[in-house]
């Protein structure tokens, strides 16, 4: 399980990323780069990584489910994860 740090630290970018987006938005429309520059670095959308829901873990990350690899694992052995099956041949 990832660090309860990291976990409240991407927390807090996508609030400054929603916070900023608008604004960002309009900045890059006029093109008025060093407005842009003076803008809290976290409110980039590049600064968010993809985190599992339920460990925080960064790497090994399913878009589609929102987990990691070893979690997701573990919810479709146990048969929590609807249409899942595990196969074999």
């Amino acid at each position: 399980m990832a660090r309860k740090a990291l976990i409240a630290k991407q927390k807090r970018r996508e609030n400054a990323v929603a916070k900023y987006a608008e604004l960002r938005k309009e900045l890059k429309a006029k093109g008025d780069y060093e407005a842009l520059q003076k803008l809290p670095r976290d409110g980039s959308a590049t600064r968010l990584n993809n985190r599992c829901n339920m460990t925080g873990r960064v790497r090994g990350y399913y878009r589609k489910f929102g987990l990691s690899r070893l979690v997701f694992r573990e919810l479709a052995l146990e048969g929590k994860i609807p249409g899942i099956v595990k196969s074999s041949w």
